[in-house]
């Protein structure tokens, strides 16, 4: 999902199960790469949900 407004947000998103769609992590971009804390947030919240 993009919003361009000031600032871009990226939002890490699961279809899990056919009933659900979770939003794992959402943090604005402020450089070309995704912070490799960003990518482990959303690791550990989908494993939290039971993902492997």
């Amino acid at each position: 999902i993009r919003i361009h407004r000031e600032g871009e947000w990226r939002v890490v998103i699961v279809a899990k199960f056919e009933s659900a769609i979770y939003v794992l992590h959402a943090f604005e971009k402020k450089t070309r790469a995704t912070r490799d804390s960003d990518i482990a947030m959303a690791r550990k919240r989908y494993r939290e949900i039971g993902g492997k």
